[in-house]
């Protein structure tokens, strides 16, 4: 699979985590501030090549239903801005409950969205080992 990276976009705060070469353990990376959708993609496209990631992931605030609210559509807005910006595949998933599962795993509360990154990662991770 490759080395892979999680982001978890939010209104102010971007988390991002990566997994390890072989593409089984996620681990938390760092917290972005949100400043613009542009500015935002070209920094994890950045990231993603210093890394050499294989994948972006990038998840789906879905609601209950499985359907898309305003912060699943603003997170497909940055979907399509990385695709723009990189050959790499650019993968989406639904993140309910991550920042919950994040935050009850505890640690700093400045690092809970690249937990809740790395949360999203793993159940990637393990959905995808053969």
């Amino acid at each position: 699979m490759g080395r892979v990276l999680a982001v978890d976009p939010g209104e102010k705060r971007i988390g991002l985590a990566l997994s390890d070469p072989t593409g089984t353990l996620a681990t938390p990376h760092s917290v972005l501030r949100h400043t613009s959708r542009a500015q935002d993609a070209a920094a994890i496209v950045q990231l993603a090549r210093a890394q050499d990631v294989s994948c972006i992931l990038v998840g789906l605030a879905l609601d209950r239903q499985g359907h898309e609210g305003p912060q699943a559509r603003r997170a497909l807005r940055l979907v399509a801005q990385l695709r723009l910006l990189t050959e790499l595949p650019v993968e989406t998933r639904d993140e309910s409950g991550t920042t919950e599962t994040a935050a009850a795993l505890g640690g700093a509360s400045s690092q809970l969205d690249a937990r809740a990154a790395a949360v999203l990662l793993q159940e990637y991770l393990d959905d995808h080992r053969s």
